[in-house]
């Protein structure tokens, strides 16, 4: 795996590898969401608890956030695809069979990814964003683009970029039909960023295999009661999946 990994713009993205087993065939890619980074708590719990059942981890910050360079204003799925394809690059000769978990906004990178990248062999979504324009609708309608800011976080500024973005896509679900691979959604119930709703939308036009894992109570970010179903539920999948 090359030490720096850069995205089309030569933007380095920041990353922490988990070593996991010596000779391990797979690896697990974590991608985070919208103002996000490699370092939330969950990410960071989660990549630990795989790489101590033995599975190597690598967490990275798409470009613009956390310590990835490039500028968050530019930050779109778009973009962040591209991200994920030199973060697969970068691994290509290792030999890992690629394994990736999305949280979020890069649940919805995942799906655009793996419906024309055969380099991912296994698909999850943590609370992936499904109907990219209606979220922006419901979160930032009253901001206006430029000017305003992402739930009112003065680091995290709203860009007509991003908007232009989210609308142009508009939705993910038509995309997943592409996937071929296996694929498991893990969404809470009480999740009041991306409805559950939208993974009960995605879920039905998924090819077999696939699964849905509902978590009682959790919120967006599976915090307190919801992080350890949420690992719990990608462990047993990734367990069953690699049997298979």
């Amino acid at each position: 795996m090359e030490a720096t990994i850069k995205n089309q713009q030569g933007e380095i993205l920041d990353y922490t590898f988990h070593a996991g087993q010596e000779n391990a065939r797979n690896l697990l890619i974590i991608g985070h969401g919208v103002t996000g980074n490699k370092d939330r708590p969950f990410v960071v719990a989660l990549a630990e608890a795989v790489a101590t059942e033995g599975l190597p981890v690598l967490r990275f910050s798409f470009s613009g956030n956390g310590g990835s360079g490039g500028d968050f204003r530019q930050s779109t799925i778009s973009k962040e695809v591209d991200d994920l394809k030199a973060v697969l690059s970068a691994v290509d000769d290792s030999g890992y069979r690629v394994i990736y978990a999305g949280h979020s906004m890069g649940g919805a990178v995942g799906v655009l990814t793996a419906a024309s990248d055969e380099r991912i062999k296994f698909l999850i979504s943590l609370a992936g964003m499904v109907n990219t324009k209606a979220f922006y609708e419901r979160e930032f309608a009253e901001e206006i683009p430029d000017s305003g800011c992402m739930w009112e976080e003065s680091s995290c500024p709203l860009s007509s970029i991003f908007k232009n973005d989210l609308e142009s896509i508009k939705s993910t679900a038509s995309k997943v039909k592409e996937i071929k691979v296996p694929l498991l959604f893990v969404h809470g119930s009480t999740d009041d960023v991306v409805p559950i709703e939208d993974t009960h939308e995605i879920f039905a036009l998924t090819n077999e295999p696939k699964k849905l894992v509902e978590i009682p109570g959790a919120n967006h970010v599976f915090s307190e009661n919801g992080e350890k179903p949420m690992i719990d539920a990608v462990i047993n999948w990734i367990g069953e999946s690699l049997k298979g």
